[in-house]
């Protein structure tokens, strides 16, 4: 865990991580952190990733794919900060990387130390909280340094700001 003792004498502001990706339940824990952060201060992090092809491609097909899935992680970043922006004044990051989803989320988390809360949104299914929560969960309570706040999918915009 990062070093805290001298955080407040510098104006330290938490960052919540939202991993951006297209699903439905992805606007729900950029809301969440953006009116968390809209009332108690600091940075949300939008974390995209592209997880690497199962296939074995040339290389210059290999690159087309890697600068198209590129492009829309940038798009998709664009429109959630582009929702941040509707709630205020609100610092945003913007991070992508490549390889596996959770060892992606991992390595965000432990490469920045201000990363102080993870903000995931459950899946609004009778199939389950979604892959990226469940295997997230699968790693048990300890698996990051920071806390993880999960978001109920079904949850409406109104009742999260009543709650933030």
């Amino acid at each position: 865990m990062a070093d805290t003792s001298d955080r407040y004498a510098n104006e330290y502001k938490r960052k919540f991580l939202v991993i951006v990706d297209d699903t439905e339940e992805c606007a729900k824990a950029v809301t969440f952190a953006a009116l968390r952060v809209r009332r108690t201060g600091g940075t949300v992090v939008l974390l995209s990733i592209i997880e690497p092809d199962n296939y074995q491609h040339w290389l210059g097909v290999e690159d087309i794919m890697r600068a198209e899935a590129r492009e829309a992680a940038e798009t998709l970043q664009a429109r959630q900060a582009a929702r941040i922006a509707a709630f205020g004044s609100i610092k945003v990051e913007r991070v992508i990387r490549e390889g596996k989803k959770v060892d992606e989320v991992e390595a965000q988390i432990t490469e920045d130390p201000d990363i102080a809360i993870l903000v995931l949104a459950a899946a609004d299914s009778s199939e389950g909280p979604g892959p990226l929560v469940s295997s997230i969960a699968a790693r048990g309570a300890n698996a990051f340094r920071v806390p993880v706040t999960v978001v109920p999918g079904t949850i409406s915009d109104s009742d999260l700001a009543a709650l933030c």
